[in-house]
């Protein structure tokens, strides 16, 4: 299985997302210090109604908290934008 793949089934299993995008941005950042060590960098959006009525802080270490286990050796960066569905669909709508 890939990072993304296990990235996605990890998300899966601990959020329930209604919808999820994984973008591998690792080629952007060769040469970087943690991509040399083989780290990965990605970029998570992520729409669950398990965000509702948390923080934006709290809604990101729910998804560092799924994927701990890949932290650093897999994954060195991971950008995230963790929604609701409400909120979601607002965003679709303006």
């Amino acid at each position: 299985m890939d990072r993304v793949e296990a990235i996605r089934k990890k998300l899966e299993q601990a959020l329930a997302p209604e919808r999820i995008e994984i973008i591998d941005e690792s080629h952007l950042h060769v040469g970087h210090a943690g991509a040399a060590a083989g780290g990965g960098h990605f970029a998570v959006t992520i729409i669950s109604a398990g965000f509702a009525g948390r923080s934006m802080i709290e809604r990101h270490r729910m998804v560092y908290l799924a994927v701990n286990d890949m932290m650093p050796q897999e994954i060195h960066a991971l950008s995230i934008q963790a929604k609701t569905p409400e909120e979601a669909s607002s965003n679709n709508n303006g």
